[in-house]
């Protein structure tokens, strides 16, 4: 009975010998011991927190006085007898005068201006009517590239091009010209050519004056049908026409 409750105290009914009941045993898995062994097995030493056991310096590897301090080079000893500077002259000391020359400056002076080469003004140019003035040589205006001996004259490496390219249009003309006396091909003239472009551009003219008289009106369908065909022969004149100019070399089929 808790003497400190009253008699009418709820609590004092309840028995004081009353225990609490004991708990139940926390579970232990097993393979606890296997799992440790495990992780031991995978652990790396000195990971992520550094060896296990650190060296102690050594006490008689102390910070000593003045042992971070820069050295200073050797002392020379000071030598009494290197030559000095020559001394000041005395207040006493004058100065040498009454030297005097005998040469005529003033003719020798007028003497090499009339006998010296007069100095050529440098070149310039104004841009502005302000009169800005400007270096005439850099400026680009003065022709000094065209009186190289070299101007005008055909590099070396080109020519050698040329030459190349030529030796190589030879070489291709000569495998046509064989492959084309295998397959019976003929090749048509400079003279031909010549006459079959302009027989294609007279016609051309022929065909587009008779396209010019056409009338303003085309209001049947027979003046239509005739302007589609002169339109459609002004067409196919004009691709002849190209194929011709751009190909100087042209192959036609033996019959």
């Amino acid at each position: 009975m808790d003497p400190t409750c009253p008699s009418e105290c709820i609590y004092n009914l309840i028995p004081s010998d009353l225990k609490e009941p004991p708990q139940p045993p926390r579970y232990i898995s097993i393979f606890k011991a296997t799992v440790k062994d495990d992780i031991q097995k995978t652990k790396t030493a000195m990971k992520t927190m550094g060896p296990a056991k650190v060296e102690v310096p050594s006490p008689k590897d102390f910070l000593k006085k003045h042992s971070k301090e820069k050295t200073l080079p050797p002392i020379k000893k000071f030598d009494r007898n290197v030559p000095k500077k020559p001394a000041v002259p005395l207040r006493t000391d004058h100065p040498v005068m009454g030297i005097q020359s005998e040469k005529n400056f003033i003719n020798t002076n007028a003497a090499n201006v009339i006998m010296g080469v007069a100095k050529k003004p440098k070149p310039i140019y104004v841009d502005k009517r302000t009169g800005d003035k400007h270096d005439l040589e850099p400026s680009g205006l003065v022709p000094k590239y065209i009186n190289k001996k070299d101007y005008g004259v055909t590099p070396e490496y080109i020519c050698k091009r040329n030459e190349e390219i030529k030796k190589a249009q030879e070489e291709y003309d000569h495998h046509i010209q064989e492959n084309l006396k295998k397959a019976a091909m003929k090749r048509v003239s400079d003279d031909e050519r010549e006459a079959i472009l302009q027989g294609l551009k007279k016609n051309w003219e022929e065909v587009h004056k008779e396209f010019q008289s056409l009338s303003v009106f085309i209001d049947s369908i027979p003046k239509k049908i005739r302007k589609q065909r002169l339109e459609e022969e002004m067409k196919q004149l004009e691709h002849y026409i190209g194929v011709i100019e751009k190909h100087k070399i042209i192959y036609i089929a033996n019959k």
